[in-house]
């Protein structure tokens, strides 16, 4: 009944019996059909991350010898169909009959072999971290000079013992210090006027392109209080690193006499020399003359990268980065030794680089010119 508000009620409709039972039957389907689905997404998540036991293969055995369909297989066992379809790829016998005490102990074998599932040998992180610390290599270059010895372990690995390191020794030793800054530079004109017969970098071949041997870039670091100096050379394809202390600092000529005087025994395989606008680099004449040929006319090695560009010569770029690592900025040049400088250079030589197949440049570099030798 309801109440108008003036004393009156009217009479409810009186039920349907035919539209009760058809709005139940409707109800009934509806919820039938979210169980199911609840179940069938309840038995894909545990199928999904629960391996089958020994009780489950001894179970699908024990059906295939009956002859059951598959599809009620993976009802009865408790899996989804494409779970039991694995299994039986993975775990038959070399006949393809499915034997379950086989399949368990395959199952068993390969789970012991996989990387996750078991503790890394604290020997082998030991003796990777030591490795860090002593050689300075990145934990991708560690990972494979240990693969090369029969030791697995992967980078990630190192990269968890690093960030677990709290003292931040572990850190010190990566060449970002585990710090990644990337900041991007905007296009600027290149007006260089203290450079005499500058050659840009658009007029270097198109063959210099960081692949074929004999191409380098130059640069220099300087030390505290912009006092004293050293000038690095690589050679693009091999990263192969040069390195030596100017006496006379950043003087023109006294630089080009010590370039010509490092790369004068590899002069027949150079092709071109990339570097920045330093005015250091205004004798470039010099290394140009005495590098080239013998017979070249108005001979051009040297070729100067755009203002505020250093991506175009990223080669050496990245190896004072590493030398960084042991010059730090800020470091009084002259209580560094000649002999310092030159561990330093072996050092980078002989880290392995992912670009040249985890060799080193060292070996890279000089199989290059053995092989420059026989064409020869």
């Amino acid at each position: 009944m309801r109440d108008w508000g003036w004393g009156f009620t009217s009479p409810q409709p009186l039920p349907n019996p035919i539209l009760s039972r058809a709005k139940g039957n409707f109800q009934l389907t509806i919820q039938k059909k979210e169980t199911e689905v609840s179940l069938r997404l309840t038995n894909f998540v545990l199928s999904m991350y629960k391996q089958l036991t020994s009780q489950q293969r001894s179970q699908i055995f024990a059906l295939l010898q009956r002859r059951t369909q598959r599809k009620d297989i993976a009802l009865i066992v408790g899996c989804s169909q494409a779970t039991l379809s694995r299994e039986m790829k993975r775990n038959s016998t070399d006949k393809g009959n499915y034997l379950w005490n086989k399949a368990h102990a395959k199952a068993m074998e390969r789970r012991k072999r996989t990387t996750a599932n078991r503790a890394k040998d604290p020997a082998i992180v030991w003796e990777a971290l030591e490795m860090l610390k002593e050689e300075d290599w990145s934990p991708e270059q560690i990972s494979a000079d240990m693969r090369k010895r029969g030791k697995n372990i992967s980078h990630e690995l190192i990269y968890r013992h690093i960030r677990a390191d709290e003292s931040g020794e572990l850190a010190s030793h990566c060449r970002h210090k585990m710090k990644y800054n990337r900041h991007g530079r905007p296009d600027r004109t290149t007006k260089v006027k203290n450079i005499p017969e500058r050659v840009s970098i658009h007029e270097r071949p198109v063959e210099a392109d960081g692949t074929r041997f004999g191409d380098w870039e130059m640069d220099t670091i300087v030390g505290k209080d912009g006092k004293g100096a050293i000038v690095t050379l690589t050679e693009r394809s091999t990263n192969m690193l040069l390195m030596e202390r100017l006496p006379e600092g950043k003087r023109p000529e006294p630089l080009a006499k010590v370039v010509i005087r490092l790369l004068f025994p590899y002069r027949r395989t150079i092709r071109t020399i990339t570097t920045d606008n330093g005015s250091e680099f205004c004798a470039h004449r010099l290394i140009s003359k005495a590098l080239a040929p013998k017979g070249t006319k108005n001979p051009n090695l040297v070729f100067f990268a755009d203002s505020y560009s250093s991506w175009q010569k990223g080669a050496i770029e990245n190896v004072n980065k590493l030398i960084r690592q042991y010059i730090p900025k800020g470091t009084d040049f002259s209580h560094l030794s000649d002999a310092f400088i030159r561990r330093v250079q072996h050092k980078i030589n002989r880290r392995p680089r992912k670009k040249l197949g985890f060799d080193t440049p060292k070996n890279a570099f000089f199989r290059q010119i053995a092989n420059f030798a026989l064409a020869s």
